[in-house]
């Protein structure tokens, strides 16, 4: 299952350089181009070539490494090892991937957000997944988003075992599943995580794509190293550009260089050939580390900022930059964030934990290559600090910033939950999501409501648990006619209080005590209720419909909503 193709918030995603033979980074290129060529080279050797050398070595040498193979045959049949502690060098990516990889069968329903109180059908989707350390199941996010029965099946087996969700971070399109089944794990290996790969350099896709069930190696270079959209998460994170196919079903597989995991694989490009994405290990290891540290799911961090490159040169003059300064202008600073607390609009931030960020928000990445400084944000734990470097007023000043993962006003995505809803007298009122967006269809953007949209992308939170409810429909019935033309306007006010969230709207309709419910909506819209019959009209509605509660769960536990 390959969510890049479903195209949630991204369009295009559905998701070298010339230089002379004697520069230092042509150098370099050729280097990593005999280590491909060297790799490629022990890839072949197969299982009867490495005997067949061991045979070929003096008596003392062929004994010990003789027994030293038999170990892995053995231990690899029983317990779940390291591929590093057998001569892994040695063997192919396909022999590597027989006792790592897995096939993902996952039944999920998601929520219908026009009628929150009810699932879609269910559906099956499969996808991949290969073994690490601590006997765990890595794969992507949406492979097992919104699911409600996970199997696992291992090379070579007709066992499907259950599977348990350990830990999701949509954002960063990745999740950890375990097997409590020891019968699963004997014979299987973790696979250890190594580097970002250089480009031109070969990775080698393996998974379980559509087309087959058998496990599938695919082959290609890597293209490009840059902050790419993830279509699952909508969020701009560090990917590898790959020309290896990529397709329904790899998602969640390893893409490998040499014994080493290199990258997940997890989307392709739309109307494109051979274009894959794959996550790269930093943020596999960012992810992994948070989970082991806290015990769940951290996210990335953010500066809630919006800046804007400084290329201009009368835009530069203008704040006070000397020909030698470099950075970007803060032009929106979100109030929830640590920031606002100490950066201002129209500072220039010159650098970030001591490295320069140029005219066009970017910094240095390995040889000759450049990246947007918000990877270098996006790697820090939360609640760590960053100094940051600005220009103010034309003096520098140095300040710190404590990084935390934002959320948005309206929420990206809302997997593994049901959505919040509240009905009174037959008027249906939830908090504003990009999902409930989504159903009006794959485009989105232009057939949902434009004001919606607007804000959806746009409004930033004032407050700590902001919502934007709005009326989302009308059930009809005697009580609300006249009413129905007012879906989809936001809701403001209610008895001349300001609507923080959708709990507390549901608290101030609860908490009438007058005569008469006021509504107040957007485009000064009103709507007026006589309560009492509002009250005795709501319980009929809800039977007509079959709806079984007024109130969604998280509304009937009192949990607080925003957090």
């Amino acid at each position: 299952m390959l969510r890049g193709e479903l195209g949630l918030c991204v369009r295009g995603v559905r998701k070298l350089c010339a230089s002379s033979s004697s520069s230092p980074y042509c150098v370099s290129f050729i280097r990593h181009r005999h280590r491909i060529f060297s790799w490629q080279r022990i890839r072949n050797t197969g299982t009867h070539d490495f005997l067949h050398k061991i045979k070929s070595q003096s008596r003392s040498t062929n004994t010990a490494a003789a027994n030293s193979y038999a170990a892995f045959s053995s231990s690899s049949r029983s317990n779940c090892c390291s591929i590093a502690d057998y001569h892994s060098e040695q063997l192919t990516v396909e022999q590597l991937a027989f006792d790592s990889v897995v096939k993902i069968f996952t039944v999920s329903s998601s929520p219908n957000y026009f009628l929150p109180w009810q699932n879609k059908s269910q559906r099956e989707t499969f996808g991949s997944g290969f073994v690490i350390t601590g006997k765990r199941i890595l794969t992507n996010a949406h492979v097992v988003a919104d699911h409600t029965f996970v199997l696992v099946r291992k090379h070579g087996s007709p066992t499907k075992y259950r599977a348990e969700i350990r830990a999701v971070g949509h954002e960063c399109d990745l999740a950890v599943l375990s097997v409590e089944s020891e019968e699963f794990w004997e014979g299987m290996c973790f696979l250890e995580l190594g580097d970002i790969p250089f480009l031109q350099e070969a990775v080698a896709v393996v998974g379980y794509p559509q087309g087959g069930d058998n496990i599938s190696v695919t082959k290609g270079v890597v293209s490009r190293v840059e902050p790419t959209q993830y279509v699952h998460g909508a969020t701009q994170l560090l990917a590898i550009q790959i020309d290896a196919a990529i397709n329904p079903g790899n998602s969640g597989g390893p893409a490998m260089m040499g014994n080493k995991v290199v990258g997940v694989a997890f989307q392709n490009l739309s109307g494109a050939d051979n274009i894959g994405y794959i996550i790269p290990v930093p943020l596999i290891k960012h992810f992994i580390s948070g989970l082991e540290e806290s015990g769940k799911y951290v996210g990335f961090c953010s500066l809630g900022l919006s800046c804007q490159p400084t290329e201009n040169v009368q835009l530069r003059e203008h704040f006070g930059m000397l020909p030698e300064m470099t950075g970007v202008l803060v032009s929106r600073i979100n109030l929830l964030s640590d920031a606002n607390r100490t950066l201002k609009k129209d500072d220039i931030i010159l650098a970030f934990d001591g490295v320069a960020i140029a005219n066009d928000g970017t910094v240095p990445f390995r040889n000759r290559e450049r990246i947007t400084f918000d990877h270098l944000v996006s790697m820090k734990k939360p609640n760590e600090t960053a100094l940051i470097r600005v220009l103010r007023d034309g003096k520098e000043h140095e300040v710190n910033v404590i990084l935390r993962p934002l959320q948005p006003l309206v929420p990206v995505h809302q997997f593994d939950k049901l959505p919040s809803y509240y009905i009174f007298a037959g008027l249906v009122f939830i908090p504003l999501t990009q999902p409930y967006l989504h159903e009006y269809g794959e485009d989105w953007y232009n057939s949902s409501p434009r004001r919606l949209c607007e804000r959806a992308l746009r409004e930033l939170p004032k407050m700590a648990g902001e919502q934007l409810v709005i009326l989302s429909q009308v059930l009809l019935d005697d009580i609300n006619a006249g009413y129905e033309r007012l879906a989809d306007l936001q809701v403001k006010r209610v008895n001349g209080v300001d609507v923080e969230n959708l709990s507390h709207l549901c608290q101030l309709v609860m908490e009438c005590r007058a005569e008469s419910l006021r509504i107040d909506l957007d485009d000064n819209r009103v709507i007026v209720l006589n309560y009492n019959l509002a009250k005795h009209a709501t319980s009929k509605i809800l039977r007509r419909h079959r709806i079984p509660s007024a109130m969604s769960a998280d509304l009937i536990s009192g949990e607080k909503i925003g957090n």
